[in-house]
């Protein structure tokens, strides 16, 4: 049998082969809440803000879908390098039925939890009504981004990073076409403001989905879907779970933070949330290339850790430092010295300006220093250490954030909740390299 490229092509090509279509899926990915915030800025700040304060809860159905993916992703590399064929098999059966599942789950909490969390951050009526229904369209309708995902991370698993590459971009482009359509009512259409955003969205994740089934079902190759004798088994779903837990709570922990510093944020003023959302969305430029390299990454290092091809793995983690170290600084750049330019992309006001540029300056100054933490999250992930992925991510994004941003903002303002940035990422950065060096010899016996 032909080896799998993942086991003997040369690293760094083949971290670029891997890593660079995610980069670009990823990166299409962040375009829906981006595309949406620049079309609906167009009708007033109010609307900005409420799509703003709905980024959190759409952010958990990505942080479900992705985390859950990485799990199956993980699974899987690993069986394929172990020549495993069977849990290959039964990964994938679960990977469907419990994605069916969490679709359910998610209408669930669209319909009962929307308006009692959106009621956590603002008062205001019309912001509320805006982002209510906002958000019940995007989280009950969020099974095609659900499955469309699961289906991603299974052809990542056998090193195809093509073909979810354009299952994104075809969703992201019918996202954009529609939108200002169902916005502003072009070509006879109602106009449906912040509803319109929300529909378009939706009706970009469905056709990515529905081609996303088209061509799986026509992928003939080391992964299939099927239920023939399938039955539940506790351990392919702790297995699972033991990576897509941790995983998710990662990819969740910017919404988990964005909810707490809004809470932050809005007793000194309504702009500096609407700020804060503005940047969450931007900053997805410079994290989302990053994180698509990691996924490039994990199913290498999965795959090499299984055949027990230890140097491969080393080498991996080195190259993927300095490509994600290149991209940080690049985007460190950005943010430093066009701050006005990218504020003004969202119709910006005046006071959003200037809240905004120093906001954007000093935030970026983390950019590099979180190279080490992104990094070795991802290769914990990919050696079955959720665990240990799960401490950097928790101390990056939801610990030491808020506790430093409730201290300083009553001595430096909103410059020191900017500050706090900065101080996670060299923590948390610092931590990873030493659990690293302290599990690296357990690791590779």
């Amino acid at each position: 049998m032909k080896e799998n490229i993942m086991g003997t092509k040369k690293i760094l090509p083949l971290i670029m082969t891997m890593g660079f279509p995610p980069m670009i899926s990823m990166l299409i990915q962040s375009l829906y809440n981006i595309v949406d915030s620049m079309f609906v800025a167009r009708l007033g700040e109010n609307a900005l803000t409420a799509v703003s304060l709905a980024f959190p809860m759409q952010n958990i159905v990505l942080a479900v879908a992705v985390g859950f993916g990485v799990g199956i992703n993980s699974v899987i590399a690993r069986a394929l390098g172990s020549q495993n064929q069977n849990e290959v098999n039964n990964a994938t059966a679960h990977g469907f039925v419990l994605t069916a599942i969490h679709s359910l789950l998610f209408i669930l909490v669209g319909i009962f939890f929307t308006v009692p969390f959106l009621k956590l951050f603002t008062s205001n009526s019309t912001t509320l009504t805006n982002a209510t229904l906002y958000c019940r369209i995007v989280i009950c309708f969020s099974f095609g981004q659900l499955f469309h995902i699961y289906i991603e991370k299974l052809f990542q698993a056998v090193g195809n990073v093509i073909t979810p590459m354009i299952m994104q971009i075809v969703g992201a482009v019918i996202n954009i076409i529609l939108d200002p359509i169902f916005i502003f009512g072009y070509f006879n259409m109602p106009a449906l403001g912040v509803s319109g955003a929300a529909i378009a969205t939706v009706i970009g994740q469905m056709s990515a989905c529905l081609l996303s089934i088209f061509l799986f079902m026509k992928y003939k190759g080391q992964i299939q879907v099927t239920f023939k004798n399938f039955h539940f088994h506790t351990q392919i779903i702790r297995k699972i779970y033991e990576i897509a837990f941790p995983s998710s709570l990662m990819t969740a922990m910017p919404s988990l933070l964005v909810g707490i510093l809004n809470g932050i944020l809005a007793p000194i003023s309504s702009t500096s949330v609407a700020v804060f959302g503005l940047y969450y969305k931007v900053q997805t430029f410079v994290y989302m290339p990053a994180n698509g390299i990691i996924q490039g990454m994990r199913p290498i290092i999965g795959y090499n850790y299984g055949a027990k091809k230890y140097d491969r793995v080393k080498e991996t983690i080195k190259k993927c430092i300095m490509l994600i170290g290149s991209i940080m600084l690049m985007g460190t750049c950005l943010f430093c010295f066009v701050p006005e330019f990218i504020m003004n992309l969202f119709s910006a006001s005046k006071d959003m300006i200037q809240i905004g540029i120093p906001a954007l300056r000093i935030i970026s100054l983390g950019f590099i220093i979180s190279t080490i933490g992104i990094v070795f999250s991802g290769v914990f992930e990919a050696l079955g250490k959720g665990k240990e992925s799960l401490i950097i991510s928790v101390l990056r994004q939801l610990l030491i954030i808020p506790l430093l941003s409730l201290i300083l903002k009553d001595i430096l303002g909103l410059i020191g909740i900017w500050s706090t940035f900065m101080i996670a990422e060299t923590i948390a950065s610092v931590t990873a390299l030493f659990i690293y060096h302290k599990i690296k010899t357990k690791i590779f016996r």
